[in-house]
């Protein structure tokens, strides 16, 4: 479906409920893709995801179109921020500590190109909410560890520390599966 991005937003923005709808259906499933990097519960994400599009339509006088996939990065910015929000006032980051031996533990990377996408994704999805808030943020989203700090209220010392704890987990999960795997297929 072809569609003018700049027309449909000027048309959202003068309170067209079609324009408006027609936004929603053409981004919600990458922006749901995007909150449930960090929510598993699929009812928190519905929720989340209501928050963000509430936040969306009653911001959208305030957007100001850029070119092609403006209003994608603003929405996504949105649901990140609205993401983290939750998470935080519901206690869902939480931090080990780590001390500066585990630190210094060097991670050997597995092999990881016979496994299937969807398979890293979900052992993604099963690690401890810290650690996957902030290799989700560091990998996936390019954040750096003095970003994730300003947006998580944490040291930049800790978002190190937890991305190399949350590498170390997956890299465990990654033989975990490789080795059941091998073993399935024997």
């Amino acid at each position: 479906m072809a569609y003018n991005e700049k027309l449909l937003v000027e048309s959202a923005q003068r309170g067209d409920t079609d324009a408006q709808k027609a936004i929603y259906r053409l981004h919600i499933r990458y922006l749901t893709a995007v909150c449930s990097r960090y929510v598993v519960n699929q009812e928190d994400v519905k929720d989340i995801m209501q928050d963000a599009f509430i936040k969306i339509f009653s911001s959208l006088s305030f957007f100001e179109y850029r070119g092609d996939g403006s209003l994608k990065g603003w929405m996504y910015r949105i649901v990140l921020n609205q993401t983290m929000r939750f998470m935080q006032l519901n206690g869902r980051i939480k931090f080990a500590d780590i001390s500066e031996a585990d630190e210094s533990v060097a991670i050997s990377e597995p092999e990881m190109e016979s496994i299937p996408t969807d398979v890293i994704y979900d052992l993604i999805r099963k690690l401890p909410d810290g650690y996957r808030t902030i290799f989700n943020l560091y990998v996936i989203e390019g954040k750096s560890h003095k970003e994730i700090a300003a947006m998580l209220d944490i040291k930049v010392n800790t978002s190190a520390s937890q991305l190399h704890r949350a590498k170390a987990m997956l890299a465990a999960k990654i033989r975990h599966y490789q080795s059941t795997s091998e073993i399935l297929s024997i």
